[in-house]
């Protein structure tokens, strides 16, 4: 993969529009992209990583679409990234537009635009540019199958970030192992560990669910066969569990079918003795039954005999009823007849009652005669009645041309006296809009000049404050140094002791009979001792080790030193010399101002709308006046014609109302007239017709009760029976004969007879021995059947934990095997001799891959000192690790990474970062990498150490591979001339480029 060129548009700090020549950078192999802290140098990085993968690397993704604009960019300008690269041979440019939070086209606020994608490619036969896709999706998935990797493992390979390798070199063997995992894309070996754990979990789970069942079966078939079945204590996986299990079932089985036998013989003789107990109590109870029958028949034939004469005097009643009851029908018609004779009579005497005394002795005729001629007059009072209702709605419109005529003469009243002070309030209000505007224009003024002295004064306040930093910081620098000075003398002084002590140190692995490791001989006469005070190794390198720290204190002291003399210069050459108190004046002085302008510009909308609500109230009250003014001259005509009209209605209402005060009156007074007389006629003629009716029924029923035997009618009446009685006194008739005949037939029957000649039956004695051979039939039965369900639930229980045994048999089989496994793939086996789980096995394998590449490195940076080791160590809970040590040649000693000094550690982990890039590059498929970057690091190196790391890095041109080295050391800017600068400003950063 090679860069060409990065087109950079409203992006992080970069305001305007950006462009990189990165073949320009690397034709010369080795190229600086530097500029001071904050300006954007990682932005450039950041932009890279955006046009490939859509997001930015590590902590940094989480400002991802808005928050990836810059604040320096115009409202009108869209952010963009563009990047044309070449990989696997083709030619590509990609342009990503994060979302956009854009101002409306129309009206205010604004609107966010959706990400925008595009992936073109270069075709070399024709020359030009062809689109291949607009999806996210899908240029991220051909941009990821194209390099091999994924984001986080170009961040590791391309972007190379020293802090991530120098925590790596560091870090324990767990930390190693996720970066490790996330590069080679190792978890699958993870997922397989869980697989079989979880598989040696289940097959564990349904071979103790097998034994479980195994055990209830048995204590199942326990409990099902009492005492006859003795089960020992067992648990699930103790050896011979199915055989004891399957010997005592066997046992219970045999001793449960003989007891079945038993139970058996026992039923057949209860079930004889029960048959013959209810057969005897059949016949007591039913000679009991008879001669209860026959007692009963002899008293109900007692009670008939005394109850013969009442039967004989309801015969008669019953026959005199029935010839009542044809004169029934006449009865009938004289009693309605005379009812309606009363009411008729009652009616006519009210009716009667409600007339003047003048129709007191009127009859039918006359009382219809005088009603028809009230109703004639009443019929010539309608029109008097509609000219009546006329004259009341010609008071009521009088009455409301009264009501519009003094509202109208309010309305011009009040629009008078408003429009009379128009011209005064409309120039006040003018007036207070002019002051607003001033206001306004004031404000904008000053909100101008607000935000620069407000930068200014914050730039004064940082410089204040990094003026006593710095001095602090120097002072700790020159602390630092003197510690060093110090470590080294010391360190020296006791190297030099040591090799003045060197003979006896040697002298002391001596022994007889063994060649002297620096003459040979095997005769050692006289050995140096060592003296009191005596300078061992242990020492050396403990006055080494404290030497070692008190460079890296230094180192770390000179470093944020450089930092702080750096954020120095740039906030005095923002702020200036002028002090910060008088820029603090200033700054509150313009919030004052620009506070007062603000809140008397803040009343320009409320006089505005306070004057468009004035003009709208005058152009109201002028059309109100008008309106009024064209109502009150329509009036007077129309008040002339009611008056007019009013007056003739009046004239012919005097002639109809007569001596009531109204026409309705009248009307009301002859209606009433009407229906008094109407409802009397009615009356008279229908009691003249119920008196009629009356006679002829009174007729009708002496003929019948003539001929039906009776005196007179009354007694006809008297005879007659209701439906309630008549039922009663059948049914008493018919409930006498019934009984009669019953009585007779019982004491007819021979068998009864026969059964009361014998001795009373004795029914109790016989049902207690019936039930007592019923309970012990039940018992006998009881007995079988629960021997009987014993048999089956053993048959039963036996026959499922036989099939549970060879369905337990493989699984247990399935159990062992997976369990071996599963515990060689997680570490804890004893045929895991290192305790090594798959994945770091895996990750061990490739950690060396690593060392080795690094070490060809690390061996040049540090002229042949260094080399970088895997080592299988066992670390924490007695596993091994992901160990990563480093070999000094200059000891022979093999020892931690963290030992290493600052700058040592640099170039370690910088060799350490190019040997994991080749390694994963070859991972990913041999993917070519012909641009990397190498982000900060550099400023703990002196100039000898610089140099050698220089020259590794220049030997990747060997490769045709491009460097970029991120960094504000200024020491790189004399050593590399192809640079990338990135300006700070306060409209944004800019891009200077310097080609080789």
């Amino acid at each position: 993969m090679r860069l060409h060129r990065l087109d950079i548009t409203a992006f992080g700090p970069f305001g305007g529009s950006q462009s990189v020549d990165f073949d320009d950078l690397s034709a010369a192999g080795l190229f600086l992209l530097h500029g001071p802290t904050g300006a954007g140098k990682t932005s450039v990085l950041d932009a890279v990583c955006y046009a490939l993968y859509g997001s930015v690397p590590g902590a940094r993704q989480s400002g991802q679409g808005l928050s990836l604009r810059s604040d320096h960019a115009a409202a009108t300008t869209r952010t963009s990234v563009t990047l044309e690269l070449t990989v696997a041979g083709r030619r590509l440019e990609i342009t990503r537009q994060p979302p956009w939070e854009r101002p409306k086209k129309r009206g205010s606020g604004t609107t966010v635009d959706k990400a925008q994608s595009w992936l073109r490619e270069h075709d070399a036969v024709t020359g030009v540019w062809k689109d291949l896709s607009r999806s996210h999706q899908e240029i991220g998935e051909e941009i990821t199958q194209l390099l091999g990797m994924s984001r986080e493992q170009f961040c590791q390979v391309v972007l190379l970030p020293q802090g991530d390798f120098a925590r790596f070199l560091r870090a324990d063997a767990e930390a190693r192992g996720r970066l490790l995992g996330r590069l080679f894309d190792t978890h699958r070996f993870a997922e397989v560990e869980k697989r079989l754990a979880e598989r040696r979990r289940a097959a564990e789970a349904q071979v103790r669910e097998g034994d479980a069942a195994l055990l209830a079966d048995a204590h199942r078939m326990q409990q099902a066969a009492g005492d006859a079945m003795e089960l020992p204590e067992l648990t699930p996986g103790e050896p011979g569990l199915a055989e004891a299990v399957l010997t005592a079932a066997a046992v219970a089985r045999s001793t449960a079918r003989e007891q079945l036998d038993v139970a058996g013989c026992r039923l057949a003789a209860a079930e004889s003795a029960q048959a013959a107990a209810d057969r005897a109590l059949a016949d007591v109870r039913e000679t009991a039954r008879l001669q209860r029958r026959f007692a009963e028949a002899r008293e109900r034939a007692r009670l008939l005999q005394e109850r013969a004469d009442g039967h004989r005097e309801a015969q008669a009643r019953m026959e005199r009823a029935r010839k009542a009851e044809a004169v029934a029908p006449a009865l009938e018609l004289r009693e309605a007849a005379d009812a309606e004779h009363r009411r008729a009579a009652a009616a006519q005497a009210r009716a009667r009652a409600l007339l003047p005394d003048a129709f007191a002795d009127a009859g039918a005729a006359g009382l219809a005669a005088a009603a028809r001629r009230a109703a004639e007059e009443l019929g010539g009072l309608e029109s008097a009645r509609r000219a009546e209702q006329r004259l009341t709605e010609l008071v009521q419109e009088r009455a409301d041309l009264d009501r519009q005529e003094r509202a109208d003469e309010d309305v011009l009243a009040e629009a008078e006296a408003w429009l009379a002070g128009w011209e005064a309030t409309r120039a006040g209000l003018q007036d207070r809009i002019d002051s607003a505007q001033e206001a306004a224009t004031r404000a904008e003024q000053l909100a101008v000049q607000r935000e620069p002295a407000r930068q200014r004064l914050a730039a004064a306040r940082t410089r204040d404050r990094l003026a006593g930093d710095t001095d602090g910081a120097a002072e700790r620098a020159r602390r630092a140094q003197e510690e060093t000075l110090t470590a080294k003398a010391h360190w020296l002084e006791v190297k030099e002791q040591r090799l003045n002590g060197i003979a006896a140190e040697l002298a002391a692995q001596l022994a007889d009979g063994e060649p002297c490791a620096v003459c040979g001989a095997t005769e050692h006469p006289a050995p140096a001792r060592k003296d009191a005070g005596h300078v061992d190794r242990e020492a050396e390198e403990q006055a080494l080790a404290a030497y070692q720290e008190a460079e890296a204190r230094q180192a770390d002291q000179e470093r944020r030193l450089g930092v702080a003399r750096e954020a120095l210069a740039a906030a005095t050459a923002e702020a200036g010399d002028s002090p910060t108190g008088q820029l603090a004046e200033a700054v509150e002085e313009l919030e004052r101002l620009y506070a007062e302008a603000r809140r008397d510009a803040s009343a320009l909308h409320s006089a505005h709308e306070e004057l468009r609500r004035a003009e709208q109230e005058h152009e109201r009250r002028v059309a109100a006046r008008q309106q009024a003014e064209i109502r009150a001259a329509a009036r007077v005509g129309h008040r002339d014609r009611l008056d007019r009209e009013r007056a003739a209605l009046e004239e012919e209402l005097t002639q109809a109302r007569g001596t009531l005060d109204s026409v309705a009156a009248r009307a009301a007074q002859l209606e009433r007239q009407v229906a008094l007389l109407t409802d009397a006629a009615d009356a008279a003629r229908a009691a003249e017709d119920s008196a009629e009716r009356l006679k002829d029924a009174d007729a009708r029923l002496a003929d019948a009760a003539f001929r039906a035997g009776f005196d007179t009618p009354q007694a006809a009446a008297a005879a007659l029976l209701d439906d309630a009685a008549h039922r009663d006194l059948q049914r008493r008739l018919d409930a006498w004969q019934s009984e009669e005949a019953a009585v007779r037939a019982v004491l007819a029957e021979a068998d009864t007879a026969a059964a009361a000649r014998r001795p009373d039956a004795d029914p109790a004695a016989a049902e207690e021995a019936a039930a007592a051979a019923g309970r012990r039939l039940r018992e006998a039965a009881s007995a079988r059947d629960a021997a009987a369900r014993r048999c089956a639930e053993l048959d039963r229980l036996s026959a499922r934990s036989a099939a549970g045994l060879t369905r337990l048999a493989p699984l247990r089989a399935e159990y062992d095997r997976v369990a071996r496994i599963a515990a060689l793939a997680a570490g804890t086996s004893a045929d895991n001799e290192r305790k090594m789980r798959l994945e770091a096995y895996v990750l061990a394998a490739r950690l060396e891959q690593v060392a080795a590449a690094a070490t060809v490195r690390l061996q040049r940076m540090s002229s042949g000192r260094y080399t970088l080791v895997h080592s299988d160590d066992r670390s924490g809970r007695g596993r091994s690790g992901l160990g990563l040590h480093v070999v000094d040649a200059w000891t022979g000693r093999e020892r931690d990474t963290a030992t290493l000094s600052g700058g040592e550690t640099f170039f370690a982990s910088l060799a350490l970062a190019l040997g994991l890039a080749d390694v994963v590059t070859d991972e990913a498929g041999g993917v070519r990498l012909d641009t990397l970057f190498i982000d900060e690091g550099f400023g703990s190196l002196d100039d000898q150490t610089l140099d050698e790391v220089l020259d590794v890095l220049d030997s990747l041109r060997e490769r045709d591979r491009s460097v970029g080295i991120v960094s504000h050391v200024a020491d790189l800017r004399r050593r590399i001339h192809a640079q990338l600068e990135v300006v700070k400003g306060r409209s944004g950063s800019t891009l200077r480029q310097r080609g080789h």
